[in-house]
């Protein structure tokens, strides 16, 4: 029953990672940058989801809907400002944009909000599940965040395939320029794909402070790193190769922490990432991309 206990914790936090990783695999497939702040963004949206619950009192799910609301302008706000400007930029460019974006918004936080750590009180308020007589409990969050993770990568995958702004996202990440002589606005198509990773980091955010009741202007930047991990391990640029590589990564990382140290753990994880990109580095479900020279 532990290892059982173990695997859904690790499923519930892969699913974490999954709903993360969706807005750095949709970043990268559609503008073709990776988006290092997007585990801050995160972390806003925690903030927000704080001062809407604890400091005014309202509503929980209202408070989740208005900080989503908040991130998703925060998120085309950064796009318009830090990586719009570097449109034809090369990649070591936005990189570093991208780093300096995440430090800017972990010192905003922390001017803001200080440097205190805050107790997170969990939105969730279902009994938790027990099964096998009591012997395993699955806790509402787990619950939670792993209905809601495979809701987001169903309705996610629904919205690029079937929709017209879906259909334009798919058009830039094959090729920006064809895609603008066709009339599809570019600029627009991105920051839209900027919109919505910011949207679901604000839920990732604070199913993450739900399970870990902490919140510090740090809380995102570890998992903002291992979500990019779990894109790249499912194949970056691939949505449900997010929603695979998150969960890989959440179940390897709780069962390297039952059975092996929870100080390796890290490692172990950065460890799979090594080997995956020497194995396969387009990654699990992802492509690989040749080119003509």
């Amino acid at each position: 029953m532990d290892f059982l206990t173990y695997f859904v914790n690790g499923l519930s936090l892969g699913s974490i990672y999954a709903i993360i990783a969706l807005g750095y695999t949709m970043v990268y497939g559609i503008a073709k940058m990776l988006n290092f702040a997007h585990g801050d963004v995160l972390m806003i949206g925690s903030y927000i989801t704080f001062v809407f619950m604890s400091q005014m009192g309202i509503n929980p799910i209202i408070s989740v809907l208005l900080a989503a609301i908040c991130c998703t302008f925060i998120g085309v706000i950064i796009e318009r400002i830090a990586y719009k400007p570097l449109r034809g930029a090369n990649s070591l460019a936005v990189l570093i944009t991208a780093i300096g974006v995440s430090y800017f918004l972990q010192n905003i936080s922390l001017l803001i909000f200080g440097a205190n750590t805050k107790s997170f009180k969990s939105i969730v308020t279902i009994p938790p599940l027990k099964l096998f007589d009591g012997q395993l409990m699955i806790s509402s969050e787990s619950i939670v965040t792993i209905a809601l993770c495979i809701i987001i990568m169903l309705a996610l995958t629904t919205f690029i395939n079937k929709t017209k702004m879906g259909q334009a996202m798919l058009a830039v990440s094959e090729d920006r320029s064809a895609s603008t002589l066709m009339g599809i606005n570019v600029n627009g198509t991105i920051a839209m794909t900027f919109a919505i990773g910011s949207f679901l980091a604000a839920f990732a955010g604070v199913l993450l402070c739900s399970a870990y009741p902490t919140l510090t202007p740090t809380t995102g930047a570890m998992p903002g790193i291992k979500a990019f991990v779990a894109a790249v391990i499912g194949g970056i640029g691939s949505i449900p190769g997010a929603f695979i590589g998150g969960l890989i990564l959440g179940v390897l990382e709780n069962l390297s922490k039952a059975y092996i140290s929870a100080q390796l753990s890290d490692a172990i994880v950065f460890s799979v990432l090594i080997i995956m990109l020497l194995v396969k580095p387009s990654g699990i479900l992802g492509k690989s991309n040749i080119e003509k020279v």
